[in-house]
């Protein structure tokens, strides 16, 4: 069983039907990012090529979609940010979106105590449905502090330091995070591997796959 995760669509969504094995995956999730300072509209627009391409997905806001989009998801089914979700026995996935504050006032960007708080709801949910020994998947749409996988062109690492704290502290099996498109990589908080696919224009998605030893996860390219 597995799932393709992806984010940074920024609208440019058809590259979900050229994803390998897209429809055989349990689902599509989308870590933020689905428009460009959009709203339910455009955001639906994504959707509607994400659903085409696979019948089952979870959607968030990044900092560039409009708030509005959370309450859209929710009516719709879809949405998890602030959610958790059971993918399968337990086995569960987790979302936070938005961004910490940017020079840019995009539309959906929180306080770093605010992305805490927000990721230890989430992950309380998680928990729950997993049971205490089970798996879970992070989808985070920021990326964590001091990984690399924030750093932007100039050198400047724009991670989020509560995305970093909760990693360290809660350990989910794997975290597949965005944000920033020239970051795409992967790293290591001890047993919790880090994923960012980068743009998804270019071609960046992550498949997670449940195992019998877990959640594993692996950066590809359509």
């Amino acid at each position: 069983m597995y799932w393709i995760v992806v984010g940074d669509v920024h609208e440019s969504a058809e590259g979900f039907a050229r994803i390998p094995g897209v429809a055989g995956a349990a689902g599509i999730i989308i870590s933020g990012d689905l428009t460009n300072k959009g709203g339910p509209a455009e955001a639906d627009r994504v959707l509607a090529q994400a659903l085409a391409a696979n019948p089952n997905v979870l959607a968030q806001v990044g900092n560039m979609d409009e708030p509005r989009v959370t309450a859209h998801l929710a009516t719709r089914g879809l949405n998890l940010h602030r959610e958790a979700r059971l993918l399968a026995p337990g086995t569960a996935v987790l979302g936070v979106g938005y961004s910490t504050i940017t020079p840019f006032h995009t539309p959906s960007e929180a306080a770093e105590d605010d992305i805490a708080a927000w990721l230890a709801e989430a992950h309380a949910k998680a928990r729950a449905l997993a049971g205490p020994d089970g798996h879970v998947l992070a989808v985070i749409h920021n990326a964590p502090f001091g990984t690399g996988l924030g750093r932007i062109s100039s050198g400047m690492d724009v991670g989020s330091a509560a995305v970093l704290e909760y990693l360290r502290r809660e350990q989910p099996d794997v975290c597949v995070c965005g944000h920033i498109h020239e970051a795409r990589g992967e790293a290591r908080l001890d047993r919790c591997h880090v994923l960012n696919p980068g743009l998804f224009a270019e071609g960046g998605y992550a498949r997670v796959e449940l195992t019998p030893a877990g959640l594993t996860a692996s950066l590809e390219h359509f």
